[in-house]
């Protein structure tokens, strides 16, 4: 066991916990944050996606001790004076969420996207979604959500 210092959503975060352990496992079990979600455990549907140094990462796989001094970002870090992020009011004016438990990875690489490519092409999009999964199938109103936070 080690102590390990996690600067989550803008606030230093002392716990105690392996090396190797998932970053995933520590923002649940450690800080109580509910978002992100576990989903494979593999790196491979992005339910675990949170934003380290302003870039998408999957954290059922990426080890605690790789983050020290690195900048972490959860889906309620985004928010701005307790106001949705504009990705998460586009996907809200949009009406995405059917069961919601993929949106997290969705909207956190929608915003690291937006951030590096304000005004992003189709293709562009959907490069950045690529690894994404959604079971719902609300795809085409995701891609609709993104275009409306690019023009807000």
């Amino acid at each position: 066991m080690a102590k390990i210092t996690l600067n989550v959503d803008g606030k230093a975060h002392g716990i105690d916990a392996d090396a190797d352990m998932p970053l995933l496992y520590a923002l649940r079990d450690d800080l109580g944050l509910r978002n992100p979600k576990f989903g494979c455990g593999l790196a491979q549907c992005g339910a675990c996606t949170v934003l380290v140094d302003g870039v998408p990462t999957r954290s059922c796989v990426t080890p605690v001790d790789s983050l020290d001094g690195r900048k972490i970002t959860t889906l309620a870090g985004i928010q701005k004076d307790g106001k949705p992020h504009k990705v998460q009011q586009a996907f809200i004016d949009e009406q995405v969420p059917q069961c919601g438990y993929c949106l997290n990875g969705w909207v956190m690489t929608s915003v690291a996207l937006l951030e590096e490519t304000p005004k992003p092409t189709d293709k562009q999009i959907r490069e950045a979604l690529t690894g994404l999964k959604c079971r719902c199938g609300t795809h085409i109103s995701m891609l609709r959500a993104i275009k409306r936070a690019a023009q807000a």
